[in-house]
């Protein structure tokens, strides 16, 4: 008789699991740490231990890897992947959490016996006493402005230097840095018509005064019975957001599109709007996989599975047309943190030209007085100001129609960010066809 397998009840064997996969595999945190979790023997404070190994040492890998270079003879990349995350994980336990230092190295070292041998844990033991002993002031701490943020606070260059083009401010970026780097409490919505506000504040979810659909949630969402039942879904405060301020472009029996639905949160309020309010949504994704996850959420329309750049023509034209277009994602580092160190500038040129291509696209799709709404995940200008301007410049019948909130900017576009509205860091721009 075949037994089961034995389920994890050691936080840092299950933290070094969910790493070893967003590392090695390529793995989303986010998606993977709460099926592990469930799947677990971890009681209630385990859990939230292992919550916090694993987005924290995402999050912080940078200043961690500083101090694992300061203390090794050896090169990063000359070090085992594998006792590189346990080396991560123990550094986390010493600089980041109340862990006492004996425990944390302890621990790290009986958990590198487990996932790569006893001759290794040696090294390991050497490496974080030596870390112990360091403090990050007495590190080699760059002169750059942006560079002695970027390390101070674990981003790369690049992004860090993005928010000095578009904050202008020390304070602005150091306060953006700060919230990139605390944890994020889901947000819960109640989708119009089919949940109420008050079905998840029964269920212990808390107000989020500027808004009548949406709660924040410290707990598993998955406990709520109309998150269960589908009725309600998990969705960042920001995406809501640009949801409301496009639909208020609403008239009567218009034709929208999703030009890029996965996985499916966006056009699932959305389509909760029109199946309240009359008009027809189409919701197509290149995925099959993430078409399949829209289906599930969608209340109301029609599901397709195309690429956005070559549209079939026998779908005819419509009358509003949301472009969340792929993008960097670095508007999301609350909740993805391993995408700080995924995404590069060679990146940025790819999704920068995809996005004009799918902009391209939506124009050919689009009624005459039809609008499209331009979202990204993202605050770098190359993928929000600097692409509607280069949109601009190549269709002279678009004209901007200011978003109305006071965020809005001089343009009228309107970027959210974490610091400043608590939320993912969405842009949103609208476009009208003449």
């Amino acid at each position: 008789m075949s037994k089961k397998p034995r389920r994890n009840d050691d936080p840092r064997l299950l933290a070094f699991e969910v790493l070893a996969q967003v590392e090695l595999e390529g793995a989303y945190s986010n998606l993977i740490l709460p099926k592990a979790l469930t799947d677990s023997a971890l009681e209630v404070k385990d859990r939230a231990f292992a919550t916090e190994l694993v987005y924290g040492s995402l999050r912080m890998q940078g200043r961690h890897d500083h101090f694992i270079a300061a203390a090794s003879d050896r090169a990063l990349d000359q070090i085992d992947t594998k006792a590189l995350i346990v080396l991560r994980i123990g550094t986390h336990q010493l600089k980041e959490m109340r862990v006492p230092s004996h425990a944390a190295i302890y621990e790290s070292v009986e958990l590198a016996k487990k996932v790569v041998g006893k001759s290794t844990s040696s090294f390991i033991n050497a490496i974080l006493r030596k870390i112990d002993s360091l403090d990050f002031e007495v590190l080699p701490i760059p002169s750059q402005e942006f560079s002695r943020l970027a390390l101070e606070y674990s981003h790369p260059e690049w992004i860090v230097s993005s928010y000095f083009d578009s904050l202008k401010s020390e304070d602005e970026v150091r306060n953006l840095l700060k919230a990139n780097n605390g944890a994020a409490k889901p947000v819960l919505i109640a989708w119009p018509g089919l949940a109420t506000i008050d079905e998840l504040f029964d269920a212990g979810a808390l107000p989020i005064t500027t808004s009548g659909v949406a709660a924040s949630f410290d707990g598993n969402p998955g406990d709520i019975p109309a998150i269960r039942q589908r009725r309600a879904g998990v969705q960042d405060l920001g995406s809501q957001i640009v949801v409301e301020k496009f639909y208020q472009s609403f008239l009567p029996d218009l034709r929208w599109l999703d030009l890029c639905a996965g996985p499916g949160g966006k056009a699932a309020y959305l389509s909760a709007l029109l199946k309240r309010d009359g008009g027809y949504l189409l919701a197509n994704e290149i995925s099959n996989e993430r078409a399949k996850l829209v289906s599930q959420v969608l209340h109301h329309g029609e599901v397709t599975v195309n690429d956005g750049r070559s549209m079939p023509e026998e779908l005819g034209k419509f009358d509003r047309i949301l472009l969340d277009a792929p993008c960097t994602g670095i508007g999301a580092l609350r909740r993805r943190p391993e995408v700080r160190w995924r995404r590069n500038l060679q990146d940025l040129k790819n999704l920068t030209q995809l996005q004009s291509e799918l902009l391209d696209s939506a124009t050919r799709l689009l009624s005459s007085g039809g609008v499209i709404a331009y979202v990204t995940c993202s605050s770098h200008q190359a993928e929000t100001k600097f692409q509607v301007r280069s949109f601009l410049k190549r269709h002279s019948t678009f004209t901007r129609i200011p978003v109305e909130d006071e965020r809005a900017d001089i343009d009228g576009d309107l970027q959210l960010w974490p610091h400043r509205d608590g939320s993912d860091a969405m842009f949103l721009s609208l476009l009208r066809k003449e």
